[in-house]
């Protein structure tokens, strides 16, 4: 049987506490500061050991007096500060960086990024306040060149369709771009043959992975076109009007003879809102969770797909509505009107924020670029016209047209897509924020049927057009925005991330009294409602609560506090701000202008009469 050792027989003593304390171990950046013996082998710094003298010991019977703990601390002489080094640090290797620092972001880069304008300066306020507004104008400093420097990871770059010297790049057919792009864009070129159910509307989903379209006879379907796996096909034994997606690609909103209706991505009938009834056109509001409908009956409704209820419902009186669209920068919708005007609505007014003429006849499409600058329209007439929405509402340039437009879409980079009968124009610009140009036209094309209905395809260069027989992709370099936001809207999603998008954006629902106009104009301040506010509260409390109050004269000791001299110090007063509020008057008056006397060879007696 084995017995445990006892503590004196071949069992190491127990360290002191202060001898088990290991050392930290020297890293390799930093310099070594202890210096090693003469004749040592070198080795790693935990080896090291320092030859220490043994310490005297005390006589066992000495008496030493305590000393407080001050007084036992060791008083070393204060080094001086020494200055950081400056230099570059090296690195492994002993290599010296070339470049030390972070490196430079452009101005014009980061202004892009920008959004406080510097250039105003801050209003007289508080202290408080004005350390606020200084921290979020250094924290906007610093996102601006954070964004600007994730920019070099866009690797992605627009490219358009360039011809060679005198060839015009509308004569280019779409047979010949897909024999010179690679596999997997040729294959979004394709042709769906269709003629049993047309004419048909389509649409793409948010992220751009997904295409629904809807024949005038009934036929509803839903694929993810690139991979070209259906996901639902149903027939609704009914006529279709429009067709649009919802927040995502799981459910759908299909406009039908009778009423609305809302499918999910299996084909199931979700919702029947019989309050939606005769609808001709569909438009959703991402960010408000909005339906936007417009019926024969001249209505304009938006339902809230969030709780199902409905939020406005108005009254155009300018009879049936057929010609909608939105405006993604402020969620506007442009109504067009059969006596040549476009609308603007909002669900926080009952009547139209603005109107503009744009025809002598009547307006048969409408659209509105993603940046929301610029509005295109076409009428009876056979113009075509492209308006600034900049608060001018003034037409940039038109063109005729042998055969007026009843289609018109815009791209995410600025082409503007117009169908005239069985052909469709494309016009190019100079860029995302520039117009386009409608002098020559960048891409044509033929189809197989009139034109129903065009939608540009986000995040892809497709543009995709339903049409009596059927529906075609095609190809338009160019056209969509190569870098997308993976947070905002991924085409590679999985079924648990679209999940947990939907929950964020719910979170983050803008209500649908905010939709204006111009959206900056929500964080000014209204001056007139806040003086009216003002007035209301002074007239229901009979005083100014926030005003000064009058001057007291403090009391004064050995009789000089007498009611005369009271008096004599508050009138002093008085006449200090009179006097201050006279010169303040005289500033804002505009100096009057001394007219120039006539000039003569001698002074006159009757001068002085002269006025």
């Amino acid at each position: 049987m084995e017995t445990a050792p006892k503590p004196g027989r071949d069992v190491p003593p127990k360290k002191n506490r202060l001898q088990a304390k290991k050392k930290k171990p020297r890293r390799y950046w930093e310099e070594e500061t202890t210096l090693t013996a003469a004749g040592a082998s070198p080795g790693p710094p935990g080896n090291k050991k320092r030859n220490r003298e043994p310490r005297p010991q005390r006589p066992k019977n000495a008496n030493i007096a305590k000393k407080s703990r001050v007084s036992r601390k060791r008083q070393l002489p204060k080094k001086p500060r020494e200055r950081r080094n400056l230099e570059p640090q090296r690195s492994v290797s002993g290599a010296q960086d070339p470049f030390p620092g972070p490196a430079p972001v452009p101005v014009e880069v980061a202004r892009k990024f920008r959004r406080i304008d510097k250039s105003e300066k801050l209003p007289h306020s508080k202290s408080k306040t004005r350390s606020r507004l200084e921290v979020a104008e250094a924290e906007e400093e610093e996102i601006s060149t954070k964004a600007a420097r994730s920019e070099l990871l866009l690797a992605e770059e627009p490219g358009f369709l360039e011809g060679e010297d005198g060839e015009d790049t509308a004569k280019i057919r779409q047979a010949d771009i897909v024999e010179a792009v690679d596999i997997a864009s040729a294959a979004k070129h394709f042709d769906l043959n269709l003629r049993q159910f047309g004419p048909y509307r389509l649409n793409y989903s948010p992220t751009g992975r997904h295409l629904a379209f809807g024949g005038r006879r009934g036929h509803v379907a839903t694929l993810d076109w690139v991979t070209k796996r259906l996901m639902c096909e149903i027939n609704v034994m009914e006529a279709v009007r429009d067709i649009r997606f919802l927040h995502s690609e799981a459910l759908l909103a299909v406009a039908q003879n009778r009423w609305l209706h809302i499918y999910d991505n299996q084909g199931i009938e979700l919702h029947c809102i019989r309050r939606c009834d005769r609808v001709t056109r569909l438009e959703f509001l991402p960010f408000h969770f909005l339906l936007a409908t417009a019926s024969e009956t001249g209505f304009l409704t938006y339902l809230d797909v969030s709780v199902g209820k409905i939020v406005a419902a108005l009254n155009a009186r300018a009879g049936r509505l057929d010609v909608m669209t939105k405006n993604p920068y402020n969620a506007v919708i442009h109504l067009g009107h059969s006596n040549g005007t476009v609308s603007l609505w909002s669900p926080a007014m009952k009547e139209p924020l603005a109107k503009i003429l744009c025809h002598r006849g009547g307006v048969r499409a409408v659209a509105v670029d993603s940046t929301g600058t610029y509005m295109a329209t076409s009428g009876l007439d056979h113009q075509l016209k492209i308006f600034d929405l900049r608060g001018t509402f003034q037409p940039l340039c038109a063109r005729t047209l042998p055969q007026g437009a009843g289609h018109l879409a815009f791209s995410q980079r600025g082409l503007l897509a117009a169908g005239m009968g069985d052909v469709v124009n494309i016009w190019a610009g100079q860029g995302k924020a520039s117009p386009p140009s409608l002098e020559q036209p960048y891409l044509t094309h033929r189809l197989s049927g009139h034109v129903h209905g065009l939608h540009f395809c986000p995040f892809e260069d497709v543009l995709g057009v339903g049409h009596n027989g059927g529906v075609t992709s095609m190809l338009v370099p160019g056209a969509a925005e190569p870098n997308f936001d993976g947070l905002e809207s991924n085409p590679y999603r999985s079924q648990k991330q679209r999940q947990e998008w939907e929950v964020k954006a719910l979170l983050e629902k803008v209500p649908a009294e905010l939709i204006c106009l111009d959206p900056r104009a929500l964080a000014e301040v209204d001056v007139i409602s806040l003086e009216q506010e003002k007035k209301e509260r002074v007239e229901r409390l009979g005083y100014d609560p926030e005003a000064k109050a009058p001057f007291q004269p403090k009391p004064k000791q050995k009789g000089r506090s007498s009611t005369a001299s009271l008096v004599k110090r508050k009138r002093k007063v008085m006449d200090e701000q009179h006097r201050d509020k006279v010169r303040q008057s005289l500033e804002q008056q505009p100096q009057k202008q001394e007219k120039a006397k006539p000039l003569r060879a001698r002074p006159s007696a009757l001068d002085r009469f002269v006025r």
